[in-house]
């Protein structure tokens, strides 16, 4: 199902479900509660910011499901990649020995993070099903450090509201809000089913977002900023995703 049929059944649905009445109800208690998503507006915007004010106010502190050891995938499905960078090939040559990921923005102590820093932090992990918007999916154990303790160590300020972040690919960002960011299961990867996450699955440095499609758990991280709106960052409407054409919020 392409992306935007996808955006207009939901949107339609919820029109036939709730009718205007119930949706112009629902953006009123979303604007209440401060739950609008950057792309909620345009013709599809009742539809999202439906979506994401009713997942946040129902399972903020929900988890996804965590898997048996005897249910990972015995092969996992590795989508496409671009071909790699000067930038890229550098550090892969290097071993990675000089990868950083750059955290600023709306934080008390900007900091540039080795993977041997990301290491030191306390590590966890995690077996969790990665579901693509196209249809495939597979189950891998994900060894990393939550997000959320890289965010105390810079100290964020209590204002933010979003968390923007970057691969080393080019035009390859998303973002996710503090709820997002702060969940137990928000890891920045470094490990994938006991060994080192390969490069084929975002190594040396993924971060997971179990709780959205995977679109939403970006590889090749080098860089995050802290904000409080995501107006500055591309077209507004939170990420790249929305520019083309898939939804902002992508929770399962």
């Amino acid at each position: 199902m392409s992306v935007i049929s996808r955006r207009k059944l939901i949107t339609t649905g919820v029109v036939a479900v709730a009718g205007v009445a119930g949706l112009s109800a629902a953006d009123r208690i979303a604007k209440r509660y401060g739950l609008i998503p950057p792309d909620g507006g345009g013709i599809y915007g009742p539809g999202e910011t439906l979506t994401y004010a009713a997942q946040r106010l129902l399972t903020k502190h929900s988890l996804a499901r965590e898997f048996p050891r005897s249910m990972i995938s015995e092969k996992p499905f590795g989508n496409e990649l671009a071909p790699p960078t000067d930038a890229f090939k550098h550090h892969q040559a290097a071993g990675f020995a000089d990868w950083k990921l750059d955290v600023g923005g709306m934080v008390e102590r900007p900091t540039a993070f080795s993977l041997s820093d990301l290491k030191s932090l306390p590590t966890h992990s995690q077996i969790t099903e990665v579901v693509c918007e196209e249809g495939w999916s597979y189950v891998a154990e994900w060894i990393g450090t939550p997000l959320s303790g890289v965010l105390n160590e810079v100290g964020v300020h209590p204002q933010a509201r979003y968390v923007v972040y970057y691969s080393i690919e080019p035009d390859w960002w998303e973002s996710v809000d503090m709820a997002d960011a702060l969940h137990p299961q928000t890891f920045l990867t470094m490990g994938m089913n006991n060994g080192n996450l390969p490069v084929h699955f975002g190594g040396p440095l993924r971060l997971r977002v179990p709780r959205q499609l995977g679109y939403k758990s970006v590889k090749f991280i080098t860089r995050m900023t802290v904000t409080d709106s995501m107006k500055k960052f591309g077209k507004g409407l939170g990420s790249a995703s929305p520019e083309a054409g898939y939804s902002w919020y992508a929770g399962i």
